[in-house]
């Protein structure tokens, strides 16, 4: 086999989604999939989680992608489409389409074609990257409404602080409550960390992404916290040994000093493998299913590990940097990042296999 390798767990995917559903009961699920699942293969996630209600992802090439796939399942374009061209593509393909600019509404108003799209109207309500402000929202609510292009109207917000019980989401809320709820149309405003914490941002439409992957949102709570259970299981193993004395350094620029005598692992991942470079000393891996630190620079190729206090350890044991029995959120402050990024950022020189039971 070669490595590093990403496992995928198929049954993880699916014990996710039924989370999803168990925590907002009364909402459909728009299961996000995009930047290819998260890192962990678009298609093979979205055959995966053929039960939600529908598929997110950000660009028409991924719909695109899902449809020559065979993925039968409604997709909705969370960035929209732009120009006559892709909107044309979105309607071959029967996709949902997010509209939050006036420049969209334009398009869709001279949309020539006899396809009718289901439309998700986006409010900014406070996130201040993609959506009408609310002085702006009436006014294209009622251009669609006029357009003949549209079957279909829907209403979306995005949250931008919901892993935090604070006002920043309360106002959102309000603020997207207070204009939508009166038109009687039905709502979406939940991301991962709003399906957990928030539900009365449920409404009828959620659109998990992270907790899908078996990931917490919430920070100091564990996925586990949740029953959520990790899909990726990133796995290289160790390919050498180092006996080396007090005082000696480790790798590139010497960052790390052996303190005692001490034996480093050297294992098969590296930064070119998505490994973060910046990953400090002390980082958790696990080396035949115990914990040990981090030890010295990421390389392209290889990160040491100091197995000192763990005798048994030897070259061909297998390290898990994130996944099964160690989650990615215990990595991420290490490396200043968020799971998110770790996930995603894994290259393809990575060889994704999937685990089907």
């Amino acid at each position: 086999m070669s490595f590093p390798v990403a496992t995928v767990d198929a049954s993880a995917l699916r014990n996710n989604l039924a989370v999803v559903r168990r925590l907002a009961p009364r909402s459909r699920v728009i299961a996000v999939v995009k930047a290819n699942g998260y890192g962990h293969g678009m298609i093979r996630v979205a055959r995966a989680l053929a039960d939600a209600d529908g598929l997110g992802v950000a660009r028409l090439a991924d719909a695109i992608a899902l449809r020559e796939a065979g993925v039968i399942q409604r997709i909705l374009l969370l960035e929209g489409v732009f120009g006559v061209e892709q909107f044309a593509l979105a309607a071959k393909e029967q996709c949902e389409i997010v509209v939050h600019s006036p420049q969209q509404l334009d398009v869709l108003e001279q949309f020539a074609g006899s396809h009718r799209f289901v439309v998700w109207l986006k409010l900014n309500s406070g996130m201040n990257r993609l959506g009408f402000r609310v002085e702006e929202f009436t006014a294209a609510h009622a251009r669609l409404r006029r357009c003949s292009s549209v079957s279909q109207i829907r209403v979306m917000t995005h949250l931008s602080s919901s892993e935090d019980r604070g006002q920043v989401t309360a106002t959102q809320l309000k603020i997207f409550d207070d204009l939508v709820a009166p038109l009687g149309l039905e709502r979406s405003a939940a991301n991962s960390a709003a399906v957990i914490g928030w539900p009365e941002a449920h409404q009828d439409w959620v659109r998990p992404g992270l907790m899908l992957y078996g990931m917490s949102p919430v920070p100091n709570r564990s996925a586990a916290d949740f029953g959520l259970q990790p899909a990726m299981t990133l796995s290289t193993q160790l390919i050498a040994i180092q006996n080396i004395g007090v005082g000696e350094s480790v790798g590139y620029n010497g960052i790390w000093r052996a303190e005692r005598p001490s034996r480093i692992g050297i294992a098969a991942i590296g930064y070119g493998d998505g490994f973060p470079r910046g990953t400090r000393n002390g980082a958790p891996v696990l080396v035949g299913g115990k914990e040990a630190p981090l030890a010295g620079r990421v390389s392209m190729d290889m990160i040491s590990i100091d197995v000192t206090d763990l005798p048994q350890a030897k070259a061909g044991d297998e390290v898990v940097v994130w996944g099964e029995g160690l989650p990615a959120e215990r990595l991420a402050p290490y490396a200043d990042t968020t799971c998110y990024e770790l996930v995603c950022r894994v290259t393809s020189r990575v060889p994704l296999l999937w685990k089907e039971a």
